[in-house]
This record gives C-alpha cells, sequence and structure tokens, in this order.
C-alpha cells in the first residue's frame, strides 16, 4: 500500500462521515430539536439582569 492509495481511503472515509452528518442535521427528526433550541436564547428569563439594564 502506498501512499496514494491511503490518501484515496482516508478521502472516501471524510466524504462517507460528511455525508452521514449531513443526513443527521437535516433528517426531520432532528427538526424539533433544533426548533427548540433555536430558541433558547430567546426565552431564558433565568439570567440576571445586564448592568445596562439596571436602574440605579
Amino acid at each position: 500500500m502506498d501512499i496514494s492509495t491511503l490518501r484515496i481511503i482516508v478521502m472516501v472515509m471524510t466524504v462517507l462521515c460528511f455525508g452521514c452528518l449531513c443526513y443527521w442535521a437535516f433528517s426531520k427528526h432532528t427538526k424539533a430539536r433544533f426548533d427548540e433550541a433555536a430558541q433558547l436564547p430567546l426565552t431564558d428569563d433565568d439570567l440576571p439582569a445586564s448592568p445596562v439594564d439596571r436602574k440605579e
């Protein structure tokens, strides 16, 4: 096995991993979790007020 064969194997594995990752990220069963996670910064009211918001 020479270096070219190793490079081809690594490239094929990388493309397969990328394809699986894209399939997982855009599949329908993860949409609800991603939508919920996208709303977290907007709905988190448990944090203390920032110094700009305080009225002293």
